[in-house]
């Protein structure tokens, strides 16, 4: 019992009670326990003992009973330790809070006394809201002291503006002012005149140093200033700007510079700067000189227009003074005018008359010289117009605002302009002579005339002093001409031609025969004129086929070709027939000429190449069946590559240009081959390359790109017998080959002429071929330089393209130039990290939008493959 107690008291330490009362409170449950105890013992027949205690207690009701007496005094004492414990936290946090209270209210009074620079900061919100609404008074006490201290220095400032009309009194007195507010020990003020600053005054300067000083705008910090139009405050001066010099500072640099705009509305009147002393100036300094940038501009601006106006006042009364000494003498002349005019008006009545009269007469002459059927020109000795007549722009097609002269040299031809030059050589040594010459024209509208001048040397004549040119529109009469030559020699022709030509009117009947038709039907020509159609003795068919076309062109009247039969000389006829509608002035058909040419020789000629053609076709379409059946295509690249493409496109059937491929252990080959010519002879090369190049990587262990081009080369001279003396043979080709290990991951590349074009990590490499192709004569007296090996290490991903000329050259686009190199390289870098397949894509459309509807130059091959 007493360790329980002595448990239940270390439990309840922190009790409201004493050493005594935990006596007690032992005794008191020892006593109740006993009670129970006795209890028990007496309801089992027990007295009471300790050693019948001891054995009471092997029930577990006794113990239960036991612990049950013990834990209400404990909990009991539990709660009121608790309720102790909880006001004891109270009555502290009241005493904080009282704490904090006093704190505040010290801090209030202190803000209410105005004690605000050492306001300290208190725990609580209402100690930081007291402190920030400290700070915040603080603040604004600032800032009422700087405003009051800007209006202040404005209004001394504006006092001084006010004092002054002079400018330059103004100006020192203005800058004395603003140093001696703003606390700066040194300054200029500098006026605006004639797009440079001008100093006007100075305060505390050396005054030799700073007399009329001009600074150029935008030149060092002042002139900078005046172009920008904006205040610039430093604190790093350069070592080469103004000191400050007085007795007892000695000669010291300023540690900050202000240099301040003056504006009038944005216009510039000049600049004033203030050094300091201070390393760094109180912001309401520059904003006080912020605000007299525009105060001091605009009363400068003033003083300025004031100036001038009383300038311009004074020069005015002086005039005035001058127009009134003058005034006199002016009514003097004007009565003198006065008299002149009248004499002047009755003068210029007679002029009028004599003018209207002439005018009559020019008008007369301009409207004769307008609308005449030939202009005059007139030129000097130097070959200068010197007049020419208004006639000219309507003879020559030209409207009235057009300027042209007759003789236009550029709108002559050469012949033209030569024959003219002559007839003004030739009447320029000729006084009075005279000469005509016809030459051709251009109109306007760009149609051809024929003019015919008449020139004549007038220079000796004083009312012409020139040669004179009267030229007329002959081309009427030069067409009236040619039309007539063009009959006898359409008629000569038409005598003469081994064709049958019949004229029919629109009533059937015959107009005119050659002499063929006599040769065809048997009958003389004259016999035939004037018969209808339905009265000739002749075939059937081209009896029925002239009637058929004439009703045909009577109601189309176009131009009818066509091919019949007939029955001639006992013999059968292929005849060509042409019906060509004739139409008169109005544009009415008026006849129809039949134009009959034999074309039995020729069909037959015509079959024969009909028959030829089949044949080398069949041979043609045999070879090329050939060659795609040895030739590798994309699937079978795509065996060993997958992401891999050949973009193929033979000119002809056959194609002298081919891919090659070939796997040998480890390595892998593929070429892009370009064979002298395409079609036949080209589809021939390519076979011997192609065998040369499976023979020689075959018979070699290892071989190198560039040795395999050596090699090449080699067997191409000796299969064509290149090699021989006397041999002129040029024929080889050109090609670009790869060689890849697919163990080592390295590729080889060699060429003849083509390039390699390598793709790596959206980069584009352009690996060029060696400068000679396979094949071809030897060069006498030149060693030949072996073909070069480029190697790269390549990695998974990368990308290259091999191919022949045919594309490059490829014609087209919107002006017909070359597809070029330069493409296929843009192609490849603006897009670099596309698929293969997008790359197959792009070329195949690109190819055919750029050729259009023009022929295709060259074989075409292009191989892409990605590693």
């Amino acid at each position: 019992m007493a360790r329980l107690s002595k448990k239940i008291k270390q439990l309840l330490t922190m009790s409201v009670f004493t050493e005594r009362d935990w006596y007690l409170l032992s005794l008191g449950l020892l006593f109740v326990l006993f009670l129970v105890w006795a209890g028990f013992m007496s309801f089992n027949d027990l007295y009471f003992s300790a050693r019948n205690i001891a054995i009471i207690h092997r029930s577990l009701l006794v113990w239960g009973i036991d612990l049950l007496v013990v834990s209400i005094p404990v909990c009991i004492l539990a709660i009121i330790n608790f309720n102790y414990e909880q006001k004891k936290k109270l009555s502290a946090e009241i005493n904080k809070l009282k704490s904090q209270l006093d704190k505040n209210v010290d801090l209030a009074e202190q803000i209410g006394r105005g004690e605000l620079d050492d306001i300290e900061l208190v725990d609580g919100k209402l100690s930081e809201a007291l402190y920030n609404l400290g700070t915040n008074l603080k603040s604004t006490k600032t800032k009422e002291e700087s405003y009051n201290w800007i209006s202040k220095g404005k209004e001394k400032i504006s006092d001084i503006l006010r004092s002054h009309n002079k400018v330059n009194q103004l100006a020192d007195d203005v800058i004395r002012g603003i140093i001696e507010y703003s606390g700066g020990l040194q300054g200029s003020l500098y006026l605006l005149q004639d797009k440079e600053l001008v100093n006007i005054a100075t305060y505390a300067h050396n005054r030799k140093r700073f007399e009329k000083q001009v600074v150029p705008v935008g030149k060092g910090l002042i002139g900078d200033v005046a172009f920008e139009k904006q205040l610039i405050y430093r604190t790093e001066i350069p070592d080469d700007y103004f000191h400050i010099t007085s007795g007892l500072l000695g000669d010291r640099k300023p540690k900050s510079l202000l240099i301040v705009p003056l504006l009038q509305e944005e216009e510039l009147q000049g600049v004033f700067e203030i050094g300091y002393l201070q390393e760094s100036l109180p912001k309401h300094i520059i904003k006080f000189a912020e605000e007299l940038s525009s105060v001091i501009g605009r009363t400068f601006y003033n003083l300025k227009i004031n100036e001038r106006t009383e300038l311009l006042l004074q020069e005015s009364q002086e005039m005035t003074v001058t127009l009134k000494e003058n005034e006199k003498q002016l009514q003097l002349n004007a009565a003198e005018m006065i008299e002149a005019q009248e004499e002047l008006e009755k003068s210029n009545k007679l002029l009028e008359g004599h003018i209207q009269e002439v005018e009559h007469a020019q008008q007369r002459l301009e409207a004769l010289l307008t609308n005449a059927s030939e202009f005059i020109s007139i030129y000097n000795e130097n070959q200068e117009l010197v007049f020419e007549s208004p006639s000219v722009k309507q003879i020559l097609g030209y409207g009235p605002e057009d300027e042209v002269s007759g003789m236009d040299p550029e709108l002559m031809t050469p012949r033209g302009y030569k024959t003219i030059n002559n007839l003004f050589q030739y009447l320029l040594v000729t006084p009075g002579g005279e000469r005509t010459a016809q030459y051709t024209y251009l109109k306007k509208s760009g149609e051809k005339l024929f003019l015919e001048t008449t020139g004549k040397n007038l220079l000796h004549d004083p009312a012409i002093k020139g040669i004179i040119f009267n030229t007329q529109d002959i081309t009427e009469r030069k067409r009236a001409e040619k039309e007539e030559r063009m009959k006898s020699r359409m008629q000569s022709l038409s005598e003469n031609s081994p064709d049958m030509i019949i004229r029919i009117n629109t009533g059937g009947k015959l107009v005119y025969v050659n002499p063929k038709v006599a040769d065809f039907i048997g009958v003389p020509a004259m016999d035939l004129v004037k018969k209808r159609v339905t009265e000739l003795d002749i075939d059937e068919r081209f009896k029925a086929y002239m009637l058929d076309s004439l009703k045909q062109i009577r109601s189309e009247e176009e131009q009818i070709i066509s091919e019949i039969e007939v029955e001639a000389a006992e013999q059968t006829l292929i005849m060509e027939i042409k019906a060509i509608p004739e139409l008169n002035e109005d544009k009415d058909l008026e006849s129809v000429l039949f134009v009959a040419h034999d074309m039995t020789e020729f069909k037959k000629i015509e079959q024969e190449i009909k028959e030829k053609n089949k044949k080398i076709s069949d041979s043609i379409n045999y070879a090329q069946r050939i060659q795609t059946a040895i030739l590798p295509d994309t699937e079978v690249l795509q065996q060993f590559f997958p992401r891999s493409f050949i973009f193929y496109r033979p000119k002809d059937v056959v194609s002298g240009d081919f891919p090659w491929m070939f796997k040998k252990g480890r390595h892998f080959y593929v070429a892009a081959v370009d064979c002298t010519g395409h079609g036949v002879p080209g589809a021939l090369l390519s076979f011997i390359g192609y065998f040369l190049m499976n023979n020689i990587v075959n018979a070699s262990e290892s071989v190198t790109a560039a040795e395999l081009l050596d090699k090449l080369h080699l067997d191409v001279r000796r299969t064509l017998r290149q090699d021989q003396e006397g041999s002129n043979g040029r024929d080889g080709m050109d090609l670009a080959l790869v060689k890849i290990d697919l163990e080592s991951n390295e590729l080889q590349f060699s060429g003849a002429h083509n390039p390699l074009y390598y793709l790596s990590d959206g980069e584009l490499s352009v690996y060029k071929g060696s400068r000679k192709g396979i094949g071809g004569k030897p060069l006498a007296r030149k060693v030949e330089k072996d073909f070069e090996n480029n190697v790269v290490q390549y990695k998974k991903g990368d990308q290259f393209f091999i191919f022949s000329d045919g594309l490059p050259d490829q014609v087209g686009g919107p002006k017909g130039r070359k597809y070029q190199s330069k493409r296929i390289r843009e192609a490849l870098e603006s897009e670099p990290n596309q698929t293969m397949a997008h790359f197959e894509r792009h070329f195949s459309n690109d190819f055919y939008d750029w050729m259009g509807e023009l022929k295709q130059v060259d074989d075409v091959l292009l191989i892409g493959v990605e590693l």
